[in-house]
């Protein structure tokens, strides 16, 4: 049984997320640096990826039940768009706790993820929990309907335009007239100069991992992040120091 959404119970702020200013001295991970991190997590470490991906979805959660308090939402509905890699498990895994919390969470997927992957063994979860999923020719049913729109397609690693059914889908997203929320950065973005790669997702929030993106500090993008949040996932500290940078600080404005 689900259990029942209590629209006024606080937040936690057990995920260690935080609102981010790009000109306060943070450290920015461009795409090759995400994934050093990623790995040397992994690899280095032994943390297994699934318990990143568990601590990403864990942060997305707390920001996706603020923001659905904040449409006073009683019995609220979530639409999770997956895509097929890390990005659509982050997704995956957001849907299990969002149940949890009382949120009817429906999932709709772009692409299959890789057979024994994380993404695919979270996605096997909620087919067990009885998620329900949507076709994707089926989603405009389901667009108009839900309170929040999370969009879990593409992540930091897209680097082409996007077209085709991707494109359409976006489109259709920023259609439905519904708050979104983006997982580490909107679909379309490039996460390291902030230029949409044609149709790009437009967040009203974005939740970003271990440090905020190049992309964050352009102030062109802001138009498509909305609000930016930074997650812990968990990943060591000395992993963010040891491959990310300083974030360009901004001219000062002192007379001359």
């Amino acid at each position: 049984m689900m259990a029942q959404f209590d629209p006024h119970r606080p937040v936690s702020a057990a995920h260690n997320a935080r609102h981010i200013d790009p000109q306060q001295g943070e450290y920015i991970l461009d795409r090759e640096s995400v994934r050093a991190v990623d790995r040397a997590a992994i690899e280095d470490y032994g943390i297994p990826g699934i318990v990143l991906m568990e601590n990403a979805a864990r942060g997305l959660a707390a920001e996706a039940l603020a923001m659905l308090q904040e449409v006073r939402a009683s019995s609220p509905s979530v639409l999770i768009v997956c895509g097929s890699g890390n990005n659509g498990g982050d997704g995956y895994a957001l849907g299990r706790h969002l149940h949890n919390a009382g949120v009817d969470s429906v999932f709709a997927a772009l692409g299959e993820p890789k057979p024994g992957s994380d993404a695919e063994i979270n996605r096997a979860i909620g087919r067990k929990i009885g998620l329900r999923e949507v076709p994707l020719d089926k989603i405009g049913t389901v667009l108009g309907e839900v309170d929040l729109i999370v969009d879990a397609i593409f992540g930091t690693g897209l680097d082409r335009p996007v077209e085709g059914a991707a494109a359409q889908l976006i489109e259709s997203i920023n259609s439905a007239v519904r708050p979104v929320l983006a997982v580490d950065v909107p679909s379309g973005l490039d996460c390291d100069t902030g230029q949409p790669l044609g149709a790009t997702i437009r967040a009203a929030r974005t939740v970003t991992f271990v440090a905020p993106k190049p992309a964050m500090t352009q102030p062109a993008a802001a138009e498509f992040l909305g609000k930016v949040v930074t997650a812990d996932i968990g990943a060591p500290i000395e992993l963010l120091k040891r491959f990310g940078r300083p974030v360009p600080q901004a001219p000062s404005s002192r007379r001359r």
